[in-house]
């Protein structure tokens, strides 16, 4: 564009001097004829002399005018400096485009750990053992009431063989069973032990050989495996029963040992029935697997029997979650793979368990969100010339009924201790 001296910002001026207003060619520079090529920025009229910089003259910039004219400076091209001395522009950085280049980065890390993840846990889950517990239940199943809340069967085996088919009839029987009911909110569980000799109807199963009896529950496992103990839980408590998960003693006590271990409280000095003959002296107490499986299936020395291994089998469950969502664990990458790893070799799951979504779901929850319950009972009594624990209809009732509505916070407040009894 021109203004109104003649010169063109930012373009050399032609040498012939045919540009607008007829202006002379530029004088030659001292340095062998040679023009330098930039373009006049001295603001001299038509006439004046003009485009090169000699020994003494003014440099723009320099508050002096060109000879001629008016003596003001024409602004230099780009609106800086002149161009010999000219301070060179700043560069300034592109944000947006570095922005979107990090953004880029972080999103393609994300997505090669989020790919990881999700690999690992295809992997993990690979690896359980897994049955169909519901396969072969006959009739109409409890309702679900309520979406969100989760209700699981813990089966704990007496089986000492890590190949046992818990879906078929067996030898072995359950010497643990809890029903684990999950609030819709996944921010409180309740473990509801049920006495293993508690005397109930077991249905009878397709391809079983035992049932449509009254009978200790326990039978329920060895007679027709998890799909009959599931019926029988079912057809007892009338809940549904939405996941099943199968753990025996050897795999427990290579889980406790993948977890380093755990501290658990001795209410009372005794010394174990099973070699090596153990004494637990009363008090705290640190235990590894094998100590803690001991301690665990010890009853015949305490006055309550198979109550006080319903307590102690709780406290197990309580001192184990402590340490799976302890710091210790949880923000240590081997540690926690050692134990989840550990855990899949030593339960069975129902064909729908997915370990990754129940890690991902409880990871936060930790002990004091769990209560601890005992089925309602009346105690021990003969049925048949053996000892069974009777159930008090009424109580169970109410307990149950709060499970499949969900408002299990408000029948522990009104009705519940947290302390298995016989009563």
């Amino acid at each position: 564009m021109a203004n109104s001296s003649g010169g063109v910002y930012g373009r050399p001026r032609k040498p012939n001097g045919d540009d607008e207003g007829g202006s002379t060619p530029p004088e030659r520079p001292r340095d062998g004829g040679r023009t330098s090529g930039r373009a006049s920025v001295s603001g001299s009229r038509p006439g004046s002399s003009r485009g090169s910089y000699r020994s003494g003259s003014s440099r723009p910039g320099g508050g002096r005018g060109g000879s001629g004219g008016n003596g003001s400076s024409r602004p230099p091209a780009g609106g800086t400096g002149g161009t010999y001395g000219q301070p060179k522009r700043k560069i300034k950085p592109r944000w947006g485009r570095i922005a979107l280049v990090l953004g880029g980065l972080a999103l393609v890390v994300a997505l090669l750990i989020g790919g990881g993840v999700w690999l690992y846990g295809v992997n993990l889950n690979s690896k359980l053992q897994k049955t169909d517990p519901f396969s072969s239940i006959v009739g109409d199943r409890p309702l679900k009431t309520v979406d969100g809340a989760m209700n699981i069967l813990l089966v704990g085996s007496d089986s000492r063989d890590p190949d046992t088919d818990m879906s078929q009839a067996s030898s072995w029987r359950a010497d643990t069973i809890v029903v684990v009911h999950i609030s819709a909110d996944h921010q409180h569980a309740y473990l509801v032990s049920i006495p293993r000799d508690l005397y109930v109807y077991i249905p009878k199963t397709p391809g079983a050989q035992y049932g449509d009896t009254y009978a200790k529950i326990n039978a329920s496992f060895a007679w027709g495996g998890l799909p009959m103990a599931v019926q029988t839980v079912e057809n007892y408590s009338g809940v549904r029963i939405d996941h099943v998960v199968s753990i025996d003693f050897g795999g427990l006590k290579e889980v406790v040992d993948a977890l380093g271990g755990v501290d658990m409280y001795v209410d009372r000095t005794i010394k174990s029935i099973h070699k090596p003959f153990r004494t637990f002296q009363k008090g705290n107490r640190h235990f590894d697997g094998a100590e803690a499986l001991d301690y665990v299936r010890q009853r015949k020395q305490f006055p309550d029997g198979d109550f006080a291994r319903m307590r102690h089998q709780q406290a197990l469950l309580k001192a184990m979650l402590d340490k799976a969502t302890s710091a210790g664990v949880m923000a240590n990458p081997g540690k926690l793979n050692a134990f989840l790893q550990t855990l899949t070799k030593a339960v069975t799951v129902d064909k729908d368990f997915a370990l990754t979504d129940m890690v991902l779901q409880f990871r936060s929850m930790s002990s004091d969100k769990l209560t601890f319950l005992t089925s309602p009972n009346l105690g021990s009594a003969t049925r048949d010339g053996e000892s069974v624990v009777l159930s008090d209809k009424t109580k169970a009732l109410a307990l149950y009924d709060a499970m499949a509505k969900d408002t299990m916070e408000a029948y522990v407040t009104a009705n519940a201790t947290s302390s298995p009894s016989a009563s």
